[in-house]
């Protein structure tokens, strides 16, 4: 057991490593590596593994040693800052003022700092790391750069994480110098500005899927309120007038009634602001106005919506097939077999019944395909694959058919129960007539801008006509300079 605790977290060879991490040419370009943790052994790799001759100082190099790949060189901090000119800093924050007795021999060189401070450290130090780090060291120039890359993906390579690596730096001449490195990595760089900018470059891994927020809540709070109107209907009521306890149906009945309208209402979301901005072009003329910012970040937020929507339909894929193995299905179809045998009826067969549920699994099962195309498509690898074109009619004209096989799987799962009075219990209408609501006004505003009045109208706006005065440019001041400006 002690013996599994002693080995590193991070192995030190990569999983496609081979013979050549033992050798490195002599004229290799050299790198220096203070700091001996677990991404100072994961850069050091991918380095030596990119052709790059690799120094780490260490404050304990004979222990350290073994860890590294045997191309690296480790030795001390001060002998290992000594020759190169590019040299990674990869200690915490709070242990940077122990490299100060370092400041003579860095004084000139690029000094990558690579760290990452905790989120209550972020909010306590209005200073960012790089910033720190400069101020310690005003003889050298700093860059961030790194951060937002894990130790997997060094040693793993680009292929199994993100490419991008986000650089700032006061200097040109170094972020061109370090840019080159990343590229020769198999990374791509990201000219994030000047060294200022390092504060927003270090709380990039701070956030948790930042683009998800808004999309979870809505989804979240569609559900609560689905999930009790549903709860009221399907299991108060009976409990309150007919004395029948139903609560049983809470983990998955209920559960499962709610799934859908969430899937269903959240799908009518994304395609929602399209008919939205499609208008707004239409009532000003011209689409050289921006949209309002309400109307600007819901487009930019449709993509996870749409995601939201498919993971929800395909729950109430799996809940509906599990319907079938619950203890009080089979109770209910025993019961319904006796009832069938004390009526003295030996044969029972609802021809608009049995029509109508193989219309609405069929449909059913169209809509969950479409969709699981949509979501299929959205994923950066396949997206990258499809010309603009390909990508508009998958996510564009394909979307709006889910939307229409999803509202007729609806309509089909309501048939002319909407018109029962015992539907309505408590007074409150069926679940499937409110989430019907926004996508039919969708559906029938898409297909007012399909009539040529509209779709060529905004086709033309689309491709930069204006209506007169749709755009107002302010005229100078001095009319002797109007009177000189080309109106060409």
């Amino acid at each position: 057991m002690s013996g599994d605790m002693d080995k590193p977290l991070i192995s030190h060879r990569l999983p496609d490593s081979n013979s050549g991490l033992a050798e490195v040419p002599p004229e290799a370009p050299r790198v220096g590596i203070l700091g001996s943790g677990d991404f100072a052994r994961s850069l050091a790799t991918r380095l030596v593994a990119s052709g790059f001759s690799v120094v780490v100082g260490s404050r304990n190099p004979k222990r350290t040693a073994g860890l590294f790949p045997s191309a690296v060189h480790v030795t001390f901090q001060a002998e290992a800052v000594s020759s190169p000119e590019i040299i990674f800093v990869a200690v915490f924050r709070q242990h940077y003022s122990s490299l100060c007795v370092l400041s003579d021999q860095l004084a000139g060189k690029i000094l990558v700092d690579v760290s990452n401070p905790t989120e209550q450290e972020h909010l306590q130090h209005h200073q960012s790391n790089a910033e720190y780090l400069a101020s310690l060291f005003p003889t050298c120039t700093v860059v961030k750069a790194f951060n937002v890359i894990s130790a997997w993906t060094l040693q793993a390579g680009p292929r199994d994480g993100n490419r991008q690596v986000p650089i700032c730096s006061n200097q040109l001449e170094a972020k061109r110098t370090v840019s080159e490195l990343v590229h020769a990595m198999g990374f791509s760089p990201v000219d994030m500005g000047s060294l200022v900018s390092a504060r927003e470059v270090e709380a990039m891994p701070l956030r948790l899927l930042p683009g998800w927020k808004v999309p979870t809540l809505l989804a979240l709070g569609l559900f609560i309120c689905f999930y009790i109107y549903n709860f009221v209907r399907d299991v108060l009521q009976p409990y309150l007038q007919e004395g029948k306890s139903k609560f049983y149906k809470l983990p998955v009945s209920v559960v499962n009634t709610t799934l859908p309208c969430v899937a269903y209402v959240l799908l009518s979301l994304v395609y929602l602001p399209g008919v939205l901005a499609a208008a707004l072009q239409l009532r000003r003329g011209t689409k050289y106005r921006r949209f309002p910012d309400w109307l600007d970040h819901w487009l930019q937020h449709r993509k996870q919506i749409g995601l939201l929507s498919f993971f929800c339909a395909a729950l109430h894929a799996v809940y509906s097939f599990c319907l079938p193995l619950r203890r009080a299905y089979r109770y209910d179809l025993v019961n319904q077999a006796v009832k069938q045998v004390l009526a003295n009826k030996s044969y029972l067969w609802m021809e608009e019944e049995v029509w109508r549920l193989e219309i609405y699994l069929s449909l059913g099962i169209l809509a969950l395909g479409t969709l699981s195309l949509l979501a299929v498509t959205s994923l950066p690898s396949i997206a990258n694959s499809l010309n603009w074109r390909e990508f508009s009619f998958v996510q564009s004209t394909l979307g709006f058919v889910a939307l229409v096989l999803s509202t007729l799987h609806t309509l089909t799962y309501g048939w002319a129960r909407a018109f029962q009075e015992s539907s309505y219990k408590f007074y409150l209408p069926p679940t499937f007539t409110l989430t019907l609501l926004l996508p039919c006004a969708i559906i029938l505003a898409r297909g007012l801008l399909l009539l040529p009045c509209c779709s060529r109208r905004l086709a033309r706006i689309r491709r930069g006509w204006e209506k007169a005065g749709a755009t107002r440019f302010p005229l100078p001041e001095d009319h002797s300079f109007a009177q000189k400006t080309s109106h060409v």
